[in-house]
Formats: structure tokens, C-alpha cells, sequence
């Protein structure tokens, strides 16, 4: 017998309800919190205008019911989702998408049998799941992804006041490009990190470049290391390849989309803790999805 897209749904929520700590959170919270009111909280406190139109938006879940916690992360994956009912938080707040596109549309799956799938944990869970993207980067007086960031790699201090004070660049002490990726993978916790030049380039200044080819270009000339982790492959890497042919000393870090950013969402967790109080909140990773041989 095959495996129907109705026994895939079906299979989703069996005995989840019932069983897990999220369902005994539910039934034994005392707090009438909803996440719609954690979100007008966020609203009153990120620092800047709300505008729109926005990513940050619910995505799934009654946003009026009772939460029992709230938990933060990058990606709300499968996984992801299924770890926060496990510690009995109903609420995530993901930096990045649910259903596989930047602006969540789910017209393009709805009939896929992994969709229902996830909808179906997440209804038979009661969780409800809100993208915090655009006003978190924007957040005053320092956007909140880079924020975090510098406190995982342990380089607030050296963040350099160049163009703008939110500048991501930095004067580390100098180090080898080899070492300089070992800490960074380390310090993130990533498993596929991918490089370009000479390990032993002696490397001072480092600095994040965007998304976009021309970022990267402009950047370049000011730092010894690019770091990207949200750009197309024949993009950043080809042109410092290029530079470093052509006589430039230079190098790139391409990190996951998560190593660049899963740790500003701790600190949003870090954060949201000053403005509730009234369930638990906690940071949960989730991860490098990719991995490398040994």
C-alpha cells in the first residue's frame, strides 16, 4: 500500500497532542499573554517607525490565543518547530521563512503532502509563528542580527566606525585567514563553511558584505576578508577569485545563511526578555543544515 498524502498528513499529529510538554504547558498555564500582544510590545519597543508592506507578519496560529512560551530561531523548520513544542513553547518567532520563499506564499505548495504536513503539526499543536525580519535588522539604536553576531565572535570591540555607526566592518589582530576561519567556525558553530584564497594571508580588516555582487565590489577594496552568507555562487566568490588572480591580496568566507545571522535571534531572545516576563523565552538554533565530509 502507498504512502497517501493523507496518511502523511494524518501521521503529523498523532498522540503530538496529547503527549507532549507543549500540551501539558497549554493546559496548565496560568498566563492569558497572546503572541499578538508580545508583537505590539515588540512594536512599542524596536526603535524605529513600524512600516509596511513587511515580512513581519504572522504566518500560521491564532495570534489572540494564550501562549505558554516563546521561542526564537532563524528558521522555523519542521525540526525547529518540533523542539519548541517539546520544551512547551507555542510561540516562535523566526527571522526567516516557514514555507520555503521569501514571502511565505503557500499558493505554490498547498497542495504538497510536506506542507500539510507541517500545518498539520502546528495546528494539532495550537503554535502560532511570526517572521521578525525586516524591523529586527532595523532595530535602533543597532540592528539586532548584527548585534548578536558581534557578541558570538566576541568582536564588539572591534567593529570599525567607517561610513556609518552600524558599519559592519572590522580591525581584528592580525591572524592568518586560516585561523581566522577556524575561530569564526568554531565561535558559530557551522559545519560548511567555504573559502576562497590563501591560508596564509595575513588578515586585519573584515568586513560583512551584502547579498548583492555590487556590495561585495565596493566593499572589497577596504578589507583583506569578505565575509557573505546569502549570495549567489557565481557572484562573490568568482570576483574575489578574479581580484586574488589579478595580484590582490584578498580573501572570502562564504558562511551559511545561518552562521551570518542565527546568532542575532539569540540575542532577540536575550532582548524580548526585558519587555515579557510572563512565559518563558528561549533561543533555540536551528542550525547549519549542511555538512561536510570528514
Amino acid at each position: 500500500m502507498g504512502f497517501t498524502r493523507r496518511k502523511f498528513c494524518q501521521l503529523a499529529g498523532t498522540s503530538l497532542l496529547a503527549a507532549s510538554p507543549l500540551a501539558r504547558a497549554q493546559g496548565h498555564s496560568g498566563s492569558t499573554l497572546t503572541a499578538r500582544e508580545v508583537v505590539a510590545r515588540i512594536k512599542k519597543n524596536v526603535g524605529v517607525p513600524w512600516h509596511t508592506p513587511t515580512a513581519d507578519e504572522f504566518k500560521i496560529g491564532d495570534p489572540d490565543a494564550p501562549i505558554t512560551g516563546i521561542t526564537t530561531t532563524f528558521m522555523s523548520t519542521l525540526d525547529l518547530l518540533e523542539r519548541s513544542a517539546a520544551d512547551g513553547n507555542n510561540f516562535v518567532i523566526t527571522h526567516e521563512p516557514t514555507f520555503w520563499s521569501a514571502a511565505d506564499v503557500v499558493s505554490d505548495v498547498r497542495d504538497d503532502p510536506l506542507y500539510d504536513y507541517k500545518v498539520n503539526f502546528i495546528e494539532k499543536n495550537k503554535m502560532v509563528v511570526w517572521r521578525f525580519h525586516d524591523h529586527w535588522h532595523a532595530h535602533r539604536p543597532a540592528d539586532g542580527i548584527f548585534t548578536g553576531w558581534n557578541k558570538a565572535m566576541e568582536w564588539e570591540s572591534y567593529a570599525s566606525p567607517v561610513a556609518n555607526p552600524f558599519s559592519h566592518e572590522y580591525v581584528i589582530p592580525e591572524t592568518s585567514f586560516e585561523d581566522l576561519a577556524r575561530d569564526m567556525q568554531k565561535k558559530l558553530d557551522v559545519r560548511s563553511m567555504r573559502l576562497v584564497g590563501d591560508p596564509k594571508l595575513k588578515v586585519t580588516r573584515v568586513g560583512h558584505a551584502g547579498h548583492y555582487i555590487q556590495q561585495c565590489m565596493q566593499l572589497l577594496p577596504r578589507v583583506d576578508t569578505l565575509i557573505v552568507f546569502e549570495c549567489r555562487e557565481w557572484e562573490a566568490a568568482e570576483y574575489v577569485r578574479d581580484a586574488i588572480a589579478a595580484g590582490q591580496k584578498k580573501a572570502l568566507i562564504q558562511l551559511p545563511h545561518e552562521g551570518g545571522e542565527e546568532a542575532g535571534m539569540d540575542e532577540c531572545a536575550r532582548w524580548l526578555k526585558t519587555l515579557v516576563t510572563e512565559v518563558p523565552i528561549k533561543f533555540i538554533p536551528s542550525g547549519d543544515p549542511f555538512w561536510m565530509p570528514a
